[in-house]
């Protein structure tokens, strides 16, 4: 039988873990102890099948990634001690949106306003997408590049390498103990750094021959494209993830380079919460 998917992401002083049909969330306390939350989750996929068919899964699970997520974040703030208490429903769904307007205007509205200051260079509207394309990536990279070299965002990309040292072990079906996970990389080619790189790269030839009309035409034209890109990217990576074609793994290798920056060598404290989670969602 083909071995269940495990994804998980760092939060606040831990790890979130989803798999088997949960979400587990182990977060390391002020006092050294460490916390774990342990939920149910359940897909609307599971109540609308279609939405499991290939390029569509992909805007699903982007979507429900980032409301977990969210509120995995809420609950890693109150455990640490950064919050008093958890997000509201209300504000869950104001951060997402925020999250989005903020996502669009600086992946979607900057790059295309930009990209108009070729028209001295050429008139060909497939240019314009090009470098409209290119331009997104370098401001993608230059955030992750600019986010890593704060302290704090540094401890949790620690965590994220915790995470993913984590998930090898489980893959290689060995005892979740830190001797064993602490001898995996921390690259992983599911990672959701690889995921957002192959979504910039494939918006790329996406966008490429859309035309040039006016610019709220063509930031409107890139958000309802964008469940499409979605889709193809998360369809790569699963592939990939599951591949040992070298050509596959050669055409991933970005990917795994940028995970350079958003993944640190965790230390076995960190690894203890991150075997802790997957342990829970487990169980």
């Amino acid at each position: 039988m083909e071995k269940p998917i495990v994804g998980g992401q760092a939060v606040i002083e831990g790890v979130m873990m989803r798999g088997f049909g949960k979400v587990a969330t182990a977060v390391r306390e002020p006092s050294g102890k460490i916390n774990v939350q342990v939920r149910p989750v359940k897909s609307i996929a599971e109540k609308y099948p279609i939405l499991k068919l290939p390029f569509l899964r992909g805007s699903v699970t982007l979507i429900e990634s980032l409301i977990l997520g969210i509120r995995s974040l809420s609950f890693s703030a109150q455990a640490a001690g950064e919050e008093d208490e958890q997000i509201s429903d209300s504000e869950l769904a104001a951060s997402i949106i925020l999250a989005l307007v903020v996502a669009c205007g600086l992946f979607i509205a900057i790059p295309t306003f930009a990209a108009k200051f070729l028209h001295a260079l050429t008139e060909a509207p497939f240019w314009f997408n090009l470098a409209e394309g290119f331009l997104r990536l370098a401001i993608f990279v230059l955030y992750i590049f600019a986010i890593s070299r704060m302290a704090d965002i540094q401890r949790v990309f620690q965590y994220h390498g915790a995470e993913h040292k984590t998930i090898f072990c489980y893959e290689a079906d060995l005892p979740l103990t830190v001797e064993n996970v602490r001898k995996f990389p921390r690259l992983h080619p599911r990672c959701g750094t690889a995921f957002l790189l192959i979504v910039m790269i494939v918006s790329i030839f996406v966008f490429a021959f859309l035309g040039w009309p006016e610019l709220w035409l063509r930031i409107l034209s890139r958000i309802i494209l964008l469940p499409v890109v979605a889709g193809i990217a998360y369809e790569i990576i699963r592939f990939a993830g599951r591949s040992e074609n070298p050509l596959v793994r050669a055409a991933i290798m970005p990917g795994l380079w940028l995970q350079y920056l958003t993944t640190r060598e965790p230390d076995d404290s960190m690894l203890e919460v991150a075997i802790a989670s997957l342990e829970a969602v487990q169980k």
